[in-house]
């Protein structure tokens, strides 16, 4: 029990990354992955795993190493008016996907009380959590969303329980299905942009950077910091196979329970609630209301948080979620507005399926750019010191690279 209590107290930004990545957003376009193709969509979680640990420890060395976010970073190697235009781009990213995520999670309550207006509900969501921000601090936080990611484990029990041809499921997992059609390479885009966020990057990066204030008063020596670099790792690790096995768990689910009943287009949110009901019968909307609650609540904090911490080292405003409101006003108001125009989205009335997905695959043109300056910056000896990309890091990070445009090119061309 002691093992497991100090196992818990050691996870940190990198565990809480991994969890925000399965946000609604992420959750729809696996469940539309698999109703649409099957278990031929299965190969992207194993395919991909590597390479979320390698981004996601390049994004946190950065911010550990430097004592800078990745936009502070940036300030000193890259011309002003393209951080601007990369900057802006990244918020405008979020808070389209902080807009999808409230429609998702609106759409998710509304089934279980019809009669209750989504832009209320949607309207005390966003105000609870911007009162949460501005009031507790990041330990408090933290430890807060780690129980909230608990609730996914039920997408993964689902998918142990129902009927499957686990053969086909070995299979489909190690032998990559690919098909140059648009239909096919949209999804694919979709799963890597959600899989692979930008918002991801940003957000670890601060965080390692808050830990090391809380934990050094000055910057510690190169062995301790390759001992918390080490630890680091571990941490992110753990944070990619709980997120990657979400992903997985949702592709098989949605593929033994729509793929195979004929039901390819999903168009709303009770359809991904029903691949729940292996797990749960006549309580699958419950459970799946819970499900998407708990993956919001997990990935908006995420989403304004580290469009504030954008924001705020590109115009030098005082950041960090362990400081008050007085002490980094713009920052929580950054917070508050990201919020709330994402809640904006939901008032338009925007259909949330659609917004779950596009968000997907906006994020999955945007990927590529920031990953080809995290792959330039964890290079540069001014930032990294010793602590550069090794050939492991550098070879996977351009092979993903490479792998993301060609999906981009391709859908362009078809």
């Amino acid at each position: 029990m002691d093992s497991l209590k100090k196992l818990w107290r050691s996870i940190g930004p990198g565990f809480i990354t991994g969890a925000s990545d399965d946000d609604p957003s992420g959750i729809a376009t696996y469940v539309i992955a698999g109703a649409r193709f099957g278990l031929n969509m299965l190969w992207t979680a194993v395919f991909l795993f590597p390479f979320m640990i390698v981004v996601q420890e390049m994004s946190g060395r950065i911010g550990m190493v430097s004592g800078k976010g990745l936009i502070k970073n940036m300030r000193s190697h890259y011309p002003r008016f393209l951080l601007l235009v990369i900057t802006l781009f990244f918020v405008g990213a979020n808070i389209v996907n902080i807009g999808a995520d409230l429609s998702g999670m609106s759409a998710a309550f509304q089934l279980v009380a019809p009669s209750f207006p989504p832009m209320l509900f949607g309207l005390g969501i966003s105000l609870a959590l911007i009162v949460l921000l501005i009031l507790f601090s990041y330990r408090k936080i933290a430890s807060f969303l780690k129980w909230i990611a608990l609730a996914l484990v039920a997408y993964i029990l689902a998918a142990l329980l129902v009927d499957q041809d686990w053969s086909q499921v070995f299979y489909r997992t190690f032998i990559p299905h690919i098909e140059l059609s648009k239909e096919f390479l949209l999804i694919l885009i979709a799963v890597v942009g959600t899989t692979i966020s930008p918002y991801l990057f940003f957000w670890q990066a601060s965080e390692e950077v808050e830990e090391e204030k809380m934990i050094h008063h000055r910057r510690p020596s190169a062995f301790i910091m390759r001992r918390e670099v080490k630890a680091m790792n571990h941490d992110t690790v753990t944070g990619m196979f709980f997120s990657n096995l979400i992903m997985y768990s949702m592709i098989a689910l949605s593929s033994a329970t729509l793929f195979r009943n004929g039901i390819a287009d999903v168009t709303t949110i009770d359809q991904i609630a029903s691949v729940l009901k292996p797990l749960a019968g006549s309580y699958s909307t419950e459970l799946f209301l819970i499900g998407i609650l708990a993956s919001g609540l997990l990935a908006i904090p995420v989403l304004a948080g580290s469009a504030a911490y954008a924001l705020a080292e590109l115009f030098g405003w005082k950041e960090g979620m362990n400081k008050r409101l007085g002490q980094a006003p713009q920052f929580y108001v950054v917070i508050a507005l990201a919020t709330m125009a994402g809640l904006a989205l939901v008032a338009i009335g925007i259909n949330p399926m659609q917004a779950l997905l596009y968000t997907a695959v906006i994020l999955g043109f945007l990927s590529p750019i920031l990953v080809a300056l995290l792959l330039h910056m964890a290079n540069q000896k001014s930032i990294m010191g010793t602590f550069t990309n090794g050939i492991i890091s550098n070879s996977m990070g351009i092979l993903l690279l490479l792998v993301m445009l060609a999906s981009v090119g391709a859908l362009i061309i078809l």
